[in-house]
């Protein structure tokens, strides 16, 4: 299954190519933030700012209470761990 699951935005890593490092329960991996950029606003101000991350691209922007919580559940269904060996993976491809 392919899950959006929550991350927080730790760095910008390429303003040009709109790409931020983002830290999913302890898996770091870039994706695209495209989708939550604010127009006028610097890439830098999404650093610390929690997001909903699909395949690669930071989707949309969540609040910090709404994505411990997901975090839980998808803990709690074991779907977590699922998701962090296939984002472990595919920042190794």
């Amino acid at each position: 299954m392919c899950l959006g699951i929550p991350g927080r935005i730790t760095a910008i890593v390429d303003e040009q190519a709109m790409l931020a490092e983002v830290d999913v329960s302890g898996v770091r991996r870039q994706v695209d933030v495209l989708c939550v950029a604010e127009q006028g606003q610097p890439l830098a101000s999404l650093v610390g700012a929690w997001v909903l991350v699909h395949v690669g691209f930071a989707m949309s922007r969540i609040d910090e209470a709404e994505a411990l919580q997901t975090l839980r559940v998808l803990a709690s269904m074991d779907e977590l761990a699922g998701e962090l060996d296939a984002m472990r993976t595919s920042a190794q491809a």
